[in-house]
């Protein structure tokens, strides 16, 4: 904690376009400051006096009170590691991670508070819990996951469409990994009754737009989502780290933030 009472947050993340807009929405904050950020190889922007720049996991930890992680997974496994080490309340929105490093983070979680969400806005959070009630209840329904993002987004399907997938299974008693499918083409033959399709689109400078419809015969229901500005991810992470640094060791999620 600073002087003034404040959170000092570290950034994992700091010279993408979310960790740019978190530097710039903590500058006023009234309950954090920006104690340390993570740079890989240079960063154009200044920092005041105290606030720590670092190519190091280990001082990145030394550092702050809490950290808010918008990287890659390699980063995240690093980070994670290191944490062990000197443990901190964990804010994680990177995605793609692979068995391991989900693994990685739910063992991690046991020394630690570890807040996990694949996309921080609230209307995500509530659209997930949306879709496990549709999804239980028009079980006669086909499901179909459109997600919408840039061109310069590297993993495909987003972590968000995923996460909306998984709980469109759960709603139905389904394991995702065994009825998902991400594409077709050329004769595939009659859709199955439990497959969950997650489609991915790219282009443009599209923040983030995921579709979850429910289609039947003689009609349909969608649920949309459209994130129209990286600040819903920015400031939805702050709020996160707001509410982790009270809490004790354990694996949250943004519902859980919310209290939803």
């Amino acid at each position: 904690m600073t002087g003034t009472g404040k959170a000092r947050v570290g950034i994992l993340g700091s010279t993408g376009r979310v960790g740019n807009l978190l530097i710039d929405n903590l500058a006023n904050d009234p309950e954090l400051t920006l104690g340390a950020v993570h740079v890989f190889d240079e960063t154009n922007r200044t920092f005041a006096a105290d606030v720590v720049v670092t190519n190091s996991m280990k001082v990145l930890l030394e550092n702050c009170d809490v950290v808010i992680d918008f990287s890659a997974p390699e980063a995240t496994q690093e980070l994670c590691e290191r944490a062990l080490e000197h443990p901190k309340p964990l804010v994680i929105a990177t995605t793609g991670f692979n068995t391991h490093q989900q693994n990685l983070l739910r063992e991690a979680s046991k020394e630690m508070p570890i807040l996990y969400a694949s996309n921080m806005s609230a209307g995500i959070a509530l659209l997930k819990q949306l879709v496990e009630k549709a999804s239980a209840t028009l079980r006669d329904f086909d499901i179909e996951i459109v997600e919408q993002h840039h061109r310069h987004k590297v993993d495909a399907p987003s972590g968000t469409a995923l996460t909306l997938g998984e709980f469109a299974a759960k709603g139905r008693g389904l394991d995702l990994e065994k009825v998902r499918i991400s594409g077709r083409d050329g004769q595939i033959g009659a859709r199955t009754k439990d497959e969950i399709a997650v489609m991915a689109l790219r282009g443009g400078d599209v923040v983030g737009r995921h579709t979850v419809g429910f289609y039947n015969d003689g009609e349909f229901l969608e649920l949309h989502h459209t994130a129209t500005s990286r600040e819903t991810f920015s400031k939805g992470a702050i709020r996160a780290a707001k509410w982790l640094v009270k809490q004790e060791s354990g694996f949250y999620s943004i519902n859980d933030c919310l209290g939803i």
